[in-house]
């Protein structure tokens, strides 16, 4: 029976062939979305390992943040924009989940992460997530899941209203548009617990602040961030 299984999978790779999300050139095997090139070619921050790095200090002042990292820088016309693209308008979930493992294997290996108790992707408003089909930070935290053994808390925080979007608003403009947003429906469950809050991209940190206010308000609660990529200088 499995002999007949892999035939079909062959077969039907050799018909539709499974193309590298960042090229677009080398056929993959179906679980497999980037090919060894583009995935050498990541463009890796190292901000896991660097505590006060560009992150962290964006939220200086802002919010308490025991850590914060992220995986890969953004630019215009990057392989990073045309993944991130693709995850969030151009149904990449297997994508996203891919991302999140390597995001999870990354932050596994860093002690200063050791002591995070559950991951949180940051809410998107159910009307907007209804219309997406998806909300990817909760597809990168399934991958990081994977690859880390940290539970996944998808109901933990909740955003109350859909917001305007926030891509071509200044900082102040954002964090008026976010302010007041996040809920946490049962925040007993998250006292005293190190929390790491996570989502696709960081520019001003203005929504992630929002959400991370929700989740500081409670006692004892320790919170670290976590994105995909930030927008590089």
């Amino acid at each position: 029976m499995r002999f007949f299984h892999d035939l079909r999978d062959s077969l039907l790779h050799l018909a539709y062939p499974h193309l590298c999300a960042g090229c677009g050139h080398d056929a993959l095997p179906t679980d497999t979305p980037l090919c060894l090139r583009c995935l050498a070619s990541l463009p890796r921050t190292g901000f896991e390992r660097h505590p006060y790095n560009p992150v962290d200090r964006l939220f200086w002042g802002r919010l308490p943040l025991f850590a914060a990292t992220a995986q890969f820088y953004f630019t215009k016309d990057s392989i990073i924009q045309r993944l991130l693209h693709r995850v969030k308008y151009g149904g990449g979930q297997e994508l996203a989940t891919y991302l999140g493992r390597l995001m999870g294997g990354q932050l596994a290996a860093v002690p200063r992460f050791d002591t995070v108790d559950a991951l949180l992707p940051l809410p998107l408003h159910r009307s907007r997530e209804k219309a997406r089909g998806y909300n990817q930070a909760e597809l990168l935290c399934r991958g990081m899941a994977e690859a880390w053994e940290r539970p996944l808390w998808t109901d933990a925080v909740h955003r109350n209203s859909a917001t305007d979007t926030q891509t071509k608003k200044g900082r102040l403009e954002r964090w008026q548009n976010m302010n007041g947003r996040f809920a946490v429906p049962d925040p007993d469950r998250l006292e005293g617990r190190h929390l790491l809050l996570v989502d696709d991209v960081v520019t001003t940190g203005a929504t992630l602040e929002a959400c991370g206010r929700a989740l500081l308000s409670i006692p004892g609660v320790t919170l670290s961030i976590a994105t995909l990529c930030i927008a590089a200088g």
